[in-house]
């Protein structure tokens, strides 16, 4: 590929791993990637997926000057609540992936779908190793019980149904580890692109294969972004996105007798007698009250942290001005 020290050339991130990048140019070629200096000290530097513009410093590196504006976003509070982490960028579908095995965690299923409400992006659940689980029907219909969009899978014999709903999109898969992420990846690209290793026995669960984000362009068209298993999947969504997973509880709040209900025992709450009917399952109920707690912590967080920048702004805006020469005269 020919270039220019002076022509910012369109790329996109395939690659990341700890401001270490590899960019994807239009024409179909890579090479290795890393934050210009002016970047570094930008609000927020390249995810996966994000269209970028670039200086080539020689034949083998890129300088990332520029990241576009992004169309979407899946972002997580970074484990220890040390900021946002986004997961992926610009991408038309969240394909999450959850083992029949012991993986199976409706809690936690709820807690992706809050995730991908809260990013705005079409979601669907791929319920795989269904050839472990001779109950999978029944599971499969709890699930379509709290997702829009389900099906189950054995990834090592197909991913048809996964494969059509990619094609001409970018999607990313999300999920826990050994859930099977890298072997629906691998099948869905026609070769081996990603490790793969047994589950652990006793727990289901699995050792990272995929230790970094990629973006593989895949041969039907579209492209498909994989992701390390997240163990720990803090949200940074608010109340809108989790009324919107459990629907069903928020229209029973809006019958309680009184507006400011608490649901812990006041005349006339809606909540409460349908748990005791068996209308609403406890554990849903539960789970609700979970993420609702989260959430608007999270908001208040961001709350705050908007006062405390727009109080330093007008701080300075009035020293500005007390200092300003025509004040000082």
């Amino acid at each position: 590929m020919k270039f220019s020290s002076d022509l910012l050339v369109r790329a996109r991130v395939c690659e990341a791993a700890q401001e270490r990048y590899c960019v994807r140019f239009e024409d179909g070629s890579e090479c290795d990637a890393e934050p210009a200096g002016v970047l570094r000290w930008s609000a927020e530097l390249p995810a996966v997926g994000d269209w970028v513009r670039t200086r080539r410093a020689d034949a083998s590196l890129a300088l990332i000057e520029q990241v576009e504006p992004r169309v979407s976003s899946v972002s997580r509070q970074r484990p220890g609540g040390r900021g946002v982490q986004v997961l992926a960028a610009n991408v038309d579908l969240i394909v999450i992936v959850m083992g029949l095995d012991g993986d199976y965690n409706l809690s936690r299923l709820e807690r992706y779908l809050v995730l991908a409400k809260d990013s705005g992006v079409e979601a669907f659940v791929a319920l795989n190793k269904m050839d472990l689980r001779g109950d999978w029907l029944a599971r499969l219909r709890d699930v379509r019980t709290i997702a829009d969009h389900a099906i189950a899978i054995s990834a090592r014999e197909s991913v048809a149904p996964i494969r059509e709903a990619v094609r001409g999109r970018t999607a990313v898969l999300l999920g826990s580890s050994g859930a099977g992420k890298s072997t629906i990846m691998n099948a869905l690209a026609d070769e081996t692109r990603q490790n793969t290793r047994p589950v652990r026995e006793s727990d289901s669960r699995g050792r990272h294969t995929t230790v970094g984000r990629m973006l593989v362009d895949l041969p039907d068209g579209g492209a498909l972004i994989d992701t390390p298993g997240l163990r720990e999947l803090a949200l940074r969504a608010g109340q809108d996105a989790v009324d919107d997973v459990f629907a069903g509880i928020a229209v029973l709040t809006e019958r309680c007798r009184f507006r400011n209900c608490s649901h812990a025992g006041e005349p006339g709450c809606a909540v409460a007698a349908a748990v005791q009917s068996g209308e609403l399952d406890t554990g849903r109920w539960t789970s609700y009250q979970k993420l609702l707690a989260e959430a608007r912590y999270h908001e208040r967080t961001v709350d705050q942290r908007a006062a405390a920048e727009s109080k330093r702004k007008w701080k300075a805006i009035h020293k500005a001005v007390r200092h300003h020469p025509k004040y000082t005269r």
